[in-house]
């Protein structure tokens, strides 16, 4: 199986690539895009800001390749609020994949959310085997509010979508490269044939 982690500039690749390894596939970083077309399974990371990273997608032309990838796709953190139509943060227009726009948490809370927090109404293969309430690793100021496309529900503050499904297109507002084993096993059903 060629599993391929977009290679845009975005931070997290290392715990990622780590991960795959210890699941016990090969992934290969890249941004070209007959490598990406090809591959069975797509890995479309994110740490930063919204904008900057959007430019870069931009700039390699991957803003208009992402969209219309035909195999499984797993956008990780910013790499799943990039996926949603916008976001607050830097005001930036995303790939339009999700239906909603991403928000900033409210003064009243304290931001980044960093830590550990539960996942719960799981609704999708990608959980399968994964208990309700399970602890996921999070680090974001901002977030996709509960939607029709909601297959996670953390909260917050309030309750917010913490993973996302449309067709092919998988998004995790978590980190499932750094949630330890429940993590790897989120990794491991979305690699599962």
């Amino acid at each position: 199986m060629k599993i391929v982690i977009i290679n845009y500039g975005a931070g997290n690749i290392q715990s990622i690539m780590f991960a795959m390894e210890r699941l016990g596939f090969e992934a290969v970083l890249s941004n070209d895009w007959k490598e990406i077309k090809a591959a069975d399974k797509v890995i479309f990371p994110g740490v930063g800001e919204a904008s900057s990273a959007m430019r870069m997608l931009v700039d390699s032309g991957l803003d208009v390749l992402i969209p219309t990838l035909k195999q499984p796709v797993l956008g990780i953190c910013l790499g799943m609020q990039l996926m949603c139509n916008k976001s607050e943060e830097g005001n930036t227009t995303g790939l339009g994949i999700f239906d909603v726009d991403v928000i900033k948490f409210t003064p009243k809370v304290k931001v980044p959310q960093m830590g550990w927090n539960q996942i719960y109404n799981l609704k999708s293969d990608l959980f399968k085997g994964i208990a309700e309430n399970e602890y996921m690793y999070l680090v974001h100021s901002f977030y996709a509010p509960l939607c029709d496309e909601a297959i996670a529900t953390t909260n917050y503050e309030l309750e917010y979508a913490s993973a996302l499904k449309k067709n092919n297109f998988y998004g995790t507002q978590f980190h499932p490269e750094k949630s330890g084993d429940v993590g790897e096993k989120i990794l491991g059903n979305f690699l599962a044939p």
